[in-house]
């Protein structure tokens, strides 16, 4: 007990001879009265640490020595270890012109005017070796005085928000790859936390912050790896909503977490700078991020449904099982999604194996006939050799689409060609050219309304269709209208032999078939949309409606009509511009291209070589003079050539842009 007394009586003997002789001290520096040395570029480092070398050596911030004091010393090891150990003191510290000097001053080290002089130095000899990193940092000083960070403080607008210093210290910047950039990086969520409190306790209690805290996991994720260490924005901005929601791919892509939230719409139109959507932080939160399982986690199961309101106020039970992080090669967790795409995988193998093969085989056939000078040998529907006669109408051309539904198919055409560029900008988001499409368009919410437009057209054009069909064929046309007759569109037998001769004569084992008033092929590009109607229609309604849906289905729908709508959209798209284009456009005797659904007629000639079985049907009936016009005037062959040009490089461009889509899409 006597022992611990007198420790105690020695201490405070010594304090009161250290606060003796450093109240003195202190009076002299500030006074100028020690006898001072002046500073120049020579003066050596030793010099400065003869006082901030000392372990504890501080100044009082008040009028005496019991006040806060403010820490001056350094560690001079670690400042020799440092990316600045071999800098000078007078370096950074060009105002201070004599040793010792006064105290309480306001030092100016400013951090950017010097790495960027050194800068200027490098670019006379730019091999030298400090060049390249000193490039690195003249590029994060950009970043940084582009932030939040630079900007004035709203209670002292003479200073910064943040300074180099109040991030990476004065004198301890050491290389992130060092072994102490390391040890810097797992506590940079401490450094963040002198100003951001309340972010700093939400991380702590987070899964990211407990691997911090309880586990010191060093490939756990901390403020910069989010934010980035000088790109800081605020966080109200979308340019850091995006970057983040990028950032969470850097450590997430290998659990495939972010591929599989950048399938979904979510994903996608977040990629093509989209903000209003949900991202990573508005499901998993900013800084409280836990795990699924976790019942704090406002993605648990219990959370769930009030997560999703957020954003869909009147979202019902549905929402909770929809897979936001669904993949389709996981049959066990996602089957719906992996019968999906297998089957709409299989369906895209057999019809363009089927469809490009023909396409293929008749090109290579028509061409080979041309070049050795076959003439086209007119055949009936039993495949025997036909010679039908000449007329006196030789310079007339057939009728066969009238004004009205040339002026349909154009609409047609304009609505389909913004669905693709529209839906195919969004479904390949990850490919170089979708977000400058996208910036043309005005952005996700203007596209979005263009390719409801787009589908608001086509569909009335399908069900008007439909309507006007029906009419025709049960009330107007009731007597006389032949369901399986050459005038209806309806498939029949005739059209399977017509395809067997085709093929035939694709191998040279038979002539080339004619046709009567609609091709096997015609019929097949006429049924198509209503296929892609049904399967894209139907999905994208889903999707559009999402409320209703999830109101009526479990949530996993939207996953599946997410599949169904993009790959049907680009068989339909692909098909479009390669196999419909060859049968109108491609053909020998077609190229470059075949203008009669813009002048609404063909040449006698040419319906004879196409249509001899209606040709023959019409002259023998003494029915071929009702359909019968003039030629179209050249203003009006000009002007639908040059309609059909734009048309089909337009659709060119498109196909194009589908195609690189899907290439870097698989790559990826």
């Amino acid at each position: 007990m006597k022992w611990n007394r007198l420790i105690l009586q020695c201490r405070i003997i010594l304090v009161f001879f250290m606060i003796c002789f450093a109240l003195p001290a202190h009076a002299m520096v500030q006074n100028g009265s020690l006898e001072s040395i002046p500073v120049t570029q020579d003066t050596k480092n030793e010099e400065c640490t003869e006082c901030h070398g000392i372990e504890g050596f501080a100044i009082p911030l008040g009028g005496h020595g019991f006040t806060k004091k403010r820490s001056l010393s350094f560690n001079i090891e670690a400042f020799s270890d440092s990316a600045h150990g071999k800098q000078g003191c007078v370096d950074c510290h060009a105002d201070i012109e004599q040793l010792p000097h006064r105290g309480n001053l306001q030092r100016a080290v400013d951090c950017v005017e010097c790495h960027n002089e050194i800068w200027q130095r490098t670019q006379d000899d730019v091999t030298k070796p400090e060049a390249e990193r000193i490039g690195v940092v003249v590029e994060q000083i950009e970043h940084y005085m582009a932030s939040i960070h630079a900007r004035p403080r709203k209670d002292d607008p003479k200073r910064p928000n943040a300074t180099c210093t109040d991030c990476h210290s004065a004198h301890y910047v050491f290389p992130m790859e060092s072994k102490q950039g390391q040890a810097f990086r797992i506590t940079t969520h401490e450094v963040c936390g002198h100003c951001h409190e309340e972010q700093l306790a939400d991380y702590g209690g987070s899964v990211h912050g407990r691997a911090v805290y309880r586990y010191a996991k060093k490939e756990a994720a901390v403020c910069i790896d989010c934010h980035t260490a000088h790109r800081i924005s605020t966080p109200e901005g979308d340019p850091a909503k995006l970057l983040i929601t990028q950032n969470c791919g850097s450590c997430h892509q290998h659990e495939e977490q972010y591929e599989s939230y950048s399938a979904t719409y979510h994903g996608q139109v977040a990629s093509l700078g989209w903000t209003h959507t949900a991202k990573c932080f508005d499901c998993h939160s900013h800084h409280k991020t836990s795990n699924v399982d976790d019942p704090v986690s406002k993605v648990h199961r219990d959370n769930r449904l009030e997560t999703c309101q957020t954003c869909h106020k009147e979202a019902t039970q549905g929402f909770v099982t929809f897979h936001p992080h669904g993949t389709t090669h996981d049959i066990d967790k996602y089957p719906y999604m992996w019968i999906a795409s297998k089957f709409m995988i299989l369906l895209l193998i057999g019809v363009f194996a089927f469809f490009w093969t023909h396409s293929a085989l008749w090109f290579y056939r028509e061409w080979k006939d041309r070049k050795q000078g076959k003439h086209h040998v007119l055949v009936n529907g039993k495949g025997e050799a036909i010679q039908l006669p000449e007329t006196e109408f030789q310079n007339k051309h057939i009728l066969r689409f009238t004004w009205q539904w040339r002026f349909v198919h154009l609409l047609l055409a304009i609505a389909v060609m913004a669905l693709v560029l529209t839906g195919t900008s969004v479904l390949y988001a990850e490919s170089f050219w979708a977000p400058t499409v996208m910036t043309l368009l005005g952005g996700p919410k203007i596209a979005a309304v263009i390719h409801r437009i787009g589908a608001t057209i086509f569909a009335i054009i399908i069900f008007g269709h439909i309507i006007y069909a029906l009419y025709n064929t049960l009330i107007v046309n009731r007597k006389t209208f032949r369901w399986f007759g050459p005038y209806s569109l309806l498939p029949r037998w005739q059209d399977f032999t017509d395809l067997r001769n085709m093929f035939r004569w694709f191998f040279g084992k038979g002539p080339r078939p004619v046709f009567d008033h609609w091709t096997y092929f015609e019929k097949f590009d006429y049924w198509a949309p209503f296929w892609g109607m049904t399967i894209i229609g139907v999905s994208g309604l889903m999707l559009w409606f999402s409320t209703i849906t999830a109101s009526l289905l479990p949530g996993w729908v939207f996953n599946v009509a997410t599949i169904v709508h993009g790959e049907e959209a680009f068989l339909a798209a692909v098909f479009l511009f390669t196999v419909h284009y060859f049968n109108c456009h491609w053909r020998p005797s077609k190229l470059p291209q075949d203008i009669i659904m813009f002048t609404g007629t063909c040449s006698l000639e040419e319906f004879k070589h196409e249509r001899g079985t209606e040709y023959e049907r019409l002259l023998t009936n003494g029915e071929l003079d009702k359909y019968l016009v003039d030629p179209p005037s050249e203003r009006m062959t000009l002007y639908s050539k040059i309609l059909g040009a734009v048309l089909i490089a337009f659709g060119l461009m498109l196909l194009a842009l589908v195609l690189v889509g899907f290439g870097q899409h698989v790559l990826s």
